[in-house]
């Protein structure tokens, strides 16, 4: 082909060989884009909204506009556009009108189990409520903790590393629930005992967790027990599998059916 001559002087080979690199070239770029759209999803979108007035293109407007509002907002999800509506920049957690809620669990139950995002900070919303109710927060991590029954209700003893350059000693420190208690004022509700990293106690310990609050009336527990899309909580003693206080039966004795 590359000695083939046509009649103006041109060399055909040289022409055909620059078509077939252009074509060979625009082929392998539509080949990439359609192995690249094949891992792509078809709607890419930063979050689903719900409720119509929350979307970002229907905020504020007239009833009339939200099905349209809507209806273009599907179609830019069937084209493969990014949308994203108010959630989306504020936070789902932001929006749950739920701490009154969350306030009366705690005092029903006494003790709580919480899961909650693991970026954290929507648990700030729940320690502010219980302040504002008169509660005073005591944080600590369950990792380290030891015996929950020692270190909270009793005198226990401490001894430090000495390094080798120091007599070897114990130093007893008083409970901390009851040291905690004594040192509130006389106005203030009580305390909450709020531990993290709830999941490494043992079942055990979180059963004595939950009987807390029945020794100390003004002491509330709440354990952080692991992480959820949205913040949840749950009555404790439904974690650890206790039975409700009507289904506990006495040795020697019979269950009555009504």
């Amino acid at each position: 082909m590359a000695g083939t001559v046509v009649s103006n002087g041109v060399v055909a080979g040289q022409t055909a060989g620059v078509a077939f690199a252009q074509h060979s070239d625009a082929r392998r770029s539509r080949q990439s884009a359609a192995a690249s759209a094949s891992y792509l999803p078809s709607a890419r979108r930063c979050g689903t909204a719900s409720k119509p007035f929350l979307s970002g293109s229907s905020l504020l407007l007239p009833q009339s506009n939200l099905i349209s509002a809507e209806k273009r907002k599907n179609n830019a999800v069937q084209k493969g556009e990014t949308t994203c509506g108010l959630l989306d920049f504020v936070g789902r957690d932001l929006l749950r009108f739920d701490t009154g809620k969350w306030y009366e669990d705690v005092e029903q139950n006494g003790a709580m189990a919480m899961y909650m995002p693991l970026e954290g900070g929507p648990e700030g919303r729940y320690v502010l409520k219980l302040k504002d109710e008169g509660y005073h927060i005591l944080n600590l991590n369950a990792r380290g903790l030891g015996d929950p029954e020692a270190y909270l209700m009793k005198v226990h003893g401490v001894r430090p590393a000495h390094f080798g350059k120091e007599p070897i000693a114990t130093f007893y420190m008083p409970p901390e629930v009851d040291f905690r208690l004594s040192l509130l004022h006389p106005d203030s509700k009580g305390l909450v005992l709020w531990l993290t990293d709830g999941k490494v106690l043992s079942r055990a310990e979180l059963q004595y967790l939950t009987l807390i609050p029945v020794l100390r009336p003004k002491v509330r527990v709440v354990v952080e027990m692991g992480g959820a899309r949205q913040v949840e909580w749950y009555p404790l003693k439904e974690i650890v599998g206790m039975p409700p206080p009507d289904a506990t039966i006495l040795p020697g004795e019979k269950k009555t059916q009504v």
